[in-house]
């Protein structure tokens, strides 16, 4: 991955916004959230909690585990 090396990038919510041609705002429409708030998400500043997570992938119709980074990805870092 590309970019500060500080940064921990644990969710893909970024990566399926755009896969699916949708925006942070649109997100946090659909999820009563604050467009700051999926923005923190998106730049992997902060994390949502994993009740949360599910909500998200039943709003972008995708699995939960496609939202996160393998583990793999990690381990061979």
């Amino acid at each position: 991955m590309e970019g500060n090396k500080d940064i921990k990038y644990y969710n893909r919510i970024k990566v399926v916004l755009a896969e699916q041609m949708r925006t942070n705002k649109w997100l946090a429409e659909q999820l009563g959230k604050d467009p700051a708030t999926v923005s923190k998400w998106c730049t992997n500043s902060s994390q949502p909690g994993i009740e949360l997570l599910f909500k998200i992938a039943e709003v972008l119709k995708v699995d939960a585990k496609d939202l996160l980074w393998s583990t793999k990805e990690f381990i061979n870092r």
